[in-house]
């Protein structure tokens, strides 16, 4: 995983005035919090950001004021609904070598070649890894499956040092019958029957 850097300047007005006012400036308002420390208020440049978080579990290298770097990850992001900018960043400070629990992205390969359905139970999955390692996303490959067949949690290529805290059984997907499309001959009888009855009743 790429580490993005991004300079942030320390944020030492609050409220929605500010806010609105660091918003119009291009600023993100920012919180990193963790190991200890006391919350720090920064402003973020809100195109740098936007343009990191389009990776899950994007890795940041936040310099604050031009002083020693801190990484951290995302943990909360408030988006605009219309606009889809970010309006709020709530940033969790790591170390080099911890271990963290994240969200990562489930992406299913191969169903062009798959007779059936793919059902997922999931989108994503909880995994522990590296701050500095995390997947952006880990491929489920449904080639040559057949109906009723599943995939387990246990059974997933995970990359290195990334291992899963929950159970090996935990379903991840199915594969089902695809619906049969109605014959012509068979659209035509059901709308003959409809109507008919409709008659009836009338």
């Amino acid at each position: 995983m790429s580490e993005n850097k991004i300079a942030a300047v320390s944020r030492t007005e609050f409220g929605k005035g500010a806010a609105r006012r660091a918003r119009r400036e291009g600023l993100v308002p920012a919180v990193l919090y963790g190991h200890g420390t006391d919350p720090i208020h920064v402003s973020l440049p809100g195109h740098e950001v936007l343009l990191a978080l389009r990776v899950a579990n994007a890795l940041l290298t936040v310099s604050i004021d031009g002083g020693k770097d801190q990484l951290a990850l995302p943990k909360q992001v408030q988006r605009n609904p219309i606009k889809g900018t970010i309006e709020h960043l709530d940033l969790v400070i790591v170390k080099r070598g911890e271990k963290v629990t994240v969200e990562v992205p489930l992406v299913v390969v191969g169903e062009e070649k798959l007779d059936g359905l793919v059902v997922m139970d999931q989108q994503t999955i909880a995994l522990e890894a590296e701050a500095t390692h995390i997947p952006a996303s880990i491929e489920i490959s449904v080639a040559g499956l057949a109906v009723g067949d599943a995939i387990s949690a246990g059974q997933l290529d995970l990359p290195k040092g990334a291992t899963f805290p929950g159970e090996p059984e935990d379903l991840i997907l199915s594969i089902a019958p695809t619906p049969a499309a109605e014959s012509p001959a068979e659209a035509g009888e059901a709308g003959e029957a409809a109507a008919e009855e409709a008659a009836e009743e009338a």
